[in-house]
């Protein structure tokens, strides 16, 4: 029996309450889902974009070192090489090759310490005239930050020693850095050799 003042037109049929809340909590869901991959996503990317940055400085650091240590000036007998080291600093004279354009110096007196938790590379243009009075102050540039310490040793006839000041060359420099602590980087020792050779005369 037909209810008085209803009737049941073609077309009037629709969802009840109901299913339109059933299909919002669906579509809820699914929106919470996709908002919550999408955030681990971008976390995820930003994490790594951060490890390869890392991985990187530490890479052009690691060329940089090895590239000054290589290329260390081995002097002459009249002017032996100005090398002095301790377990934390060295100092030397050296070709800083692809360096040199941006420091607008190709030879030059650098040194390699950790101050203030930063790994410094200090520098001065090498000149092989005399010099009166004191040299002048090295420049310095920052070339990592976030270190605790640097540990130095070089190899000679009597192995590792934890300073150096011979008139000549080490035949090998170890290089460590260690990190402050909770830094998760890492980085492998650099152990390289001199390569020039003094000129023979």
């Amino acid at each position: 029996m037909r209810r008085p003042g209803r009737e049941n037109l073609p077309g009037e049929a629709g969802f009840t309450l109901l299913e339109v809340l059933v299909a919002l909590t669906v579509l809820g869901f699914l929106m919470l889902g996709l908002t919550q991959g999408v955030r681990f996503g971008l976390l995820a990317w930003d994490r790594q974009t951060r490890i390869t940055e890392a991985r990187l400085e530490l890479d052009a650091l690691d060329r940089l070192l090895r590239r000054v240590i290589e290329q260390m000036d081995p002097g002459t007998r009249r002017d032996p090489p100005a090398i002095e080291g301790s377990s934390n600093r060295v100092a030397f004279r050296t070709d800083l090759g692809p360096a040199a354009g941006a420091l607008n110096v190709r030879d030059a007196d650098v040194r390699l310490a950790v101050a203030g938790g930063e790994l410094v590379l200090g520098w001065r243009p090498h000149l092989r005239a005399i010099r009166f009075g004191p040299p002048p102050p090295m420049d310095e540039m920052v070339l990592l930050r976030g270190v605790a310490a640097l540990d130095i040793a070089y190899w000679g006839e009597a192995g590792w020693q934890p300073g150096w000041s011979e008139p000549r060359l080490p035949a090998l420099v170890r290089l460590r850095l260690r990190f402050a602590e909770g830094d998760r980087r890492s980085w492998p020792e650099i152990v390289a050799a001199p390569l020039r050779e003094a000129p023979a005369r």
